[in-house]
């Protein structure tokens, strides 16, 4: 199947507009807050790619308050303190991930549907840090995947996870760059 490039922009888009209105009734003018999760690891090739959006995000948007950045590489479970102290509303991690897609695919995936996705590179599955996140923040996550090429040691970042890790880092700054 094959997913449509801007798709996974109208979803999280929805999903932001959505949990902006959704804080706004319960609380007195609260802004959404907002965590961006980089996972991955920076010598295994595409494996790199949310790490890297996240760190040229933090370039951009570093000085937002209803932002929290964090470049959480391989063990991103090592800074559930860091978020449970910021309190987001959505948990927004960035991975890449096997999706039987073409390389450079990017999709937005919920978390129930985070089980059969892979990272063999990580030191827990993206669904079990996802579900504890919900559990014990009580906000929504959600997996922004990029469909690796490369996943080998010391192998540079592919053309297509290159090419989408700008435009997903372009389409995050215009959507995150202002309080909802």
């Amino acid at each position: 199947m094959r997913i449509s490039a801007s798709f996974w922009n109208v979803q999280l888009r929805s999903l932001l507009k959505h949990l902006a209105s959704e804080v706004a009734s319960q609380s007195n003018g609260e802004t959404l807050r907002i965590a961006v999760v980089g996972i991955g690891n920076e010598f295994n090739g595409d494996d790199a790619a949310g790490v890297l959006v996240v760190r040229t995000l933090q370039k951009k948007l570093n000085h937002l308050n209803h932002l929290l950045l964090v470049e959480g590489g391989t063990a991103p479970e090592n800074y559930t303190a860091r978020l449970r102290r910021f309190r987001p509303h959505l948990v927004l991690m960035v991975d890449s991930a096997e999706m039987d897609q073409p390389p450079g695919s990017v999709m937005l995936v919920a978390v129930n549907s985070l089980e059969g996705l892979s990272a063999s590179t990580h030191t827990l599955p993206p669904s079990v840090l996802a579900n504890f996140l919900q559990r014990e923040l009580g906000c929504q996550v959600a997996l922004l995947g990029i469909q690796p090429q490369n996943l080998e040691f010391d192998a540079p970042l592919s053309e297509p996870v290159k090419r989408s890790v700008a435009r997903v880092k372009q389409s995050l700054i215009r959507m995150l760059g202002q309080p909802s």
